[in-house]
């Protein structure tokens, strides 16, 4: 397959414009969004949707994150990702998987239609994870773009993927809510140098190959004109671009910031051999067998009793 967006090169890197549609043939009648929020996103590379969840489904919601902390907090499962130099839980992953409750999230007709809309195609969850950042600890995101990541190391050929994220702690400009570049979406950022095999045993961690320089970064933010943060009560749900360039600030702030994510992939757009020529990742990171187009659902979130596994 002919890599349209080669990174991870030697020597300078370049600024490739984007090859394909944003909105994927979509119309307000394909979907629940109306046409003025599909040239938002398109236009802008994300959707901010504000209290997309009702109080007593984000009590739930809550109430579900706290019992997977408590769950994973023993667990040395490659899939628990905790800081680098600390015993706090960074990421938990493949929640979708392993968890009953986050596998119904990630197939509630309300976001899923949504992902469908955007891609113009059914849906499969491509990644998932549960993001902890704690207050005082939580350490930050540098600036990349997603799609960088899961094309060189996972063999996503096309940008059309996107990332849907559902805000479980109210976000504050103080504590690290995620910040994005409107626009970056239309341009490829190649990254400088050569991808070692199991990265992501430290990228997970700490992200320092994959991510774009300061020339690159500039010259989006001076395209785009300004930085957009993704703030709002928890219950919001953050629909953005795979290809979006975004990061987020360590929380030295006393108020926690989580959320779960999930990366709706389209099923056209089903993982090949990783373009930067090393082992895929594992599964956990980047789902590529038994792969099926999500069947949407109605999930009363409401209803669900929590219990703690003692």
């Amino acid at each position: 397959m002919k890599d349209l967006y080669p990174s991870r090169i030697k020597g300078m890197p370049s600024i490739l414009e984007r090859k394909e549609p944003i909105i994927h043939n979509s119309t307000p009648e394909d979907g629940p969004l109306p046409q003025k929020e599909l040239d938002f996103y398109e236009k802008n590379g994300y959707l901010f949707k504000q209290n997309f969840f009702s109080e007593e489904e984000v009590k739930v919601l809550q109430k579900e994150l706290q019992r997977n902390m408590h769950d994973n907090q023993s667990s040395d499962a490659p899939s628990v990702i905790r800081e680098t130099g600390g015993d706090e839980i960074r990421s938990v992953f493949d929640i979708h998987n392993n968890d009953e409750f986050f596998q119904d999230l990630s197939s509630d007709q309300r976001i899923v239609n949504i992902a469908e809309q955007l891609l113009g195609s059914q849906v499969y969850i491509n990644q998932s994870r549960i993001n902890f950042k704690p207050g005082f600890k939580g350490k930050g995101f540098y600036w990349h773009s997603d799609f960088e990541t899961w094309h060189m190391e996972d063999g996503m050929p096309n940008m059309r993927a996107v990332s849907c994220s559902i805000i479980l702690t109210d976000n504050y400009s103080y504590n690290g809510p995620l910040l994005l570049i409107p626009g970056s979406h239309n341009y490829f950022v190649q990254c400088v140098g050569e991808t070692p095999e199991d990265h992501f045993k430290q990228s997970l961690k700490m992200q320092s190959l994959g991510v774009p320089d300061h020339d690159s970064i500039n010259w989006l933010l001076k395209k785009g004109g300004r930085i957009d943060s993704a703030t709002g009560p928890a219950g919001s749900v953050l629909f953005f671009e795979s290809n979006t360039m975004h990061g987020s600030n360590g929380n030295i702030s006393p108020m926690p910031r989580s959320n779960v994510f999930f990366v709706f992939n389209s099923i056209k757009n089903k993982l090949v051999e990783p373009f930067a020529d090393v082992s895929a990742r594992p599964e956990f990171v980047a789902n590529r067998t038994n792969v099926k187009a999500i069947q949407p659902k109605q999930f009363n979130i409401g209803k669900r009793k929590v219990s703690m596994n003692q």
